[in-house]
């Protein structure tokens, strides 16, 4: 299997020893997996608000979340920590574990942090006051002092700060003593992949030998689901939400929300072999585009799209037209961004096309949002993750919900059922794409480890 980045000195090399995350099917590792090879869904009935009377009443929730389950003093230094904070918190102590780095002393200065995490604690409450409270009815006016003056009263430091992004990489740091570079990026749905991405470049670079990458979020409140709604890309399903969530069928109309974390631990080839940790594959490419279309919209022709993932194979020295000794394609999987939406899914395919031409038929595409929902901001980490999963075991998660295949969207679809490709050589490529509102696109590229 072609991989330029065997030519690179180990320092150069960047591999992964460790992941987690928290996600709607469950905070396991492989318990997670077993749920999405059975095509099994997180999507019901919203229980975080009232959402009785929204278009959209349904999303994957994370539920029988407790951070006290993962750190005996879960309180203290994170007491402040919003609900995607917390999920990031377990996630990484889950990945550190793995990794070997909770036993191995490590130079905290060589230990950075990059997240792609979204928005924290939205502090409604006071607002919300302010607004009864400044609206005269008889009047049928609004009085803005009494607002601030309401507003002001009510308002507390703690969740203003916490609303911050950059608060869950700062929370990350401080519990795993991180004292390296420490980022965030907020490029929407692209944006835990664009993190791993650069967090490998950091790497590649000698500016760290290990980063704790990823990303977290929850939108799963009234703004978030009202600002979906607003844009008709949500599913409004609500009389079947289990099957809500269908990408690449004919029937799709919008995707379903999630919640939840994905982190890696990446690290030089260099400090893995001096460590003697588990090498789970490694990051052998990484592309990053924009559309520069619209600000809601990817180009119809998936030309970012193609961009990012032809980056990605560049580096890793895949030529998509060449094929291994199954006469597969050089790339086994790819995980779609793959959301629901009539655009989205169509333009993705289009970029497949353009990209692997005669091939396009021959490698495997699946989603697993059909699943566990979009996670927006955390949903690059986490679909990665199961791109680890896949070089392990050799088998692909199905696209859950899909029944008939849109013909602008015809691919090899893996509909329903897992795909053991053991018999066939196992997986030791994938692509992972993740594409956001505007044409921010990232696609990284994994590697079975072999020496």
């Amino acid at each position: 299997m072609p991989n330029t980045t065997i030519n690179l000195p180990d320092e150069q090399r960047v591999v992964v020893t460790g992941s987690g995350w928290v996600t709607p099917l469950g905070s396991d590792i492989n318990s997670v997996w077993e749920r999405l090879l059975n095509a099994e869904s997180a999507v019901a009935p919203i229980t975080h608000f009232d959402a009785s009377t929204f278009a959209t009443n349904f999303a994957a929730e994370v539920s029988d979340f407790n951070l006290s389950d993962f750190f005996d003093d879960p309180k203290g230094t994170h007491d402040t920590a919003g609900r995607s904070t917390q999920f990031a918190l377990a996630a990484c102590h889950n990945a550190f574990k793995q990794s070997g780095l909770d036993t191995n002393p490590i130079d905290p200065t060589r230990i950075g942090v990059y997240l792609g995490a979204g928005e924290g604690v939205l502090d409604y409450e006071p607002y919300m006051a302010a607004n009864v409270a400044a609206w005269d009815h008889d009047a049928r006016a609004f009085n803005p002092k009494t607002w601030a003056d309401v507003a002001y009263q009510g308002m507390t430091p703690a969740p203003e700060l916490e609303q911050e992004p950059q608060l869950t990489a700062l929370h990350l740091a401080k519990r795993f003593n991180a004292q390296g570079p420490n980022l965030n990026c907020m490029t929407a749905c692209a944006a835990s992949t664009q993190a791993i991405g650069e967090a490998a470049e950091l790497i590649r670079q000698g500016d760290a030998d290990i980063m704790i990458a990823g990303g977290a979020h929850s939108m799963i409140h009234t703004l978030g689901i009202t600002g979906f709604i607003r844009l008709t890309a949500m599913s409004t399903r609500r009389d079947d939400p289990t099957t809500a969530s269908r990408p690449f069928d004919v029937s799709r109309n919008g995707f379903v929300m999630g919640e939840g974390a994905g982190i890696v631990i990446l690290e030089s080839l260099a400090s893995a072999k001096a460590r003697g940790a588990n090498i789970l594959a490694e990051v052998s490419g990484f592309g990053s585009t924009a559309d520069a279309y619209r600000i809601t919209d990817i180009h119809p022709d998936g030309q970012g799209g193609a961009g990012a993932m032809q980056m990605a194979l560049d580096q890793a020295g895949i030529n998509p037209a060449d094929l291994d000794d199954n006469g597969r394609p050089l790339v086994h999987w790819i995980n779609a961004h793959g959301t629901s939406t009539q655009e989205n899914d169509k333009t993705e395919s289009n970029a497949v096309r353009s990209v692997f031409k005669d091939n396009a038929m021959k490698v495997p595409f699946s989603s697993v949002k059909s699943m566990l929902g979009h996670l927006i901001q955390a949903a690059g980490a986490v679909e990665f993750i199961t791109c680890l999963k896949a070089i392990e075991t050799g088998v692909i998660p199905p696209t859950a919900n899909l029944k008939e295949v849109d013909p602008v969207c015809g691919l090899d679809h893996i509909p329903g059922e897992a795909r053991d490709c053991n018999p066939i050589g196992g997986v030791t490529t994938t692509l992972s794409n993740s594409f956001g509102f505007g044409g921010q696109n990232d696609c990284v590229c994994l590697t079975k480890y072999t020496g």
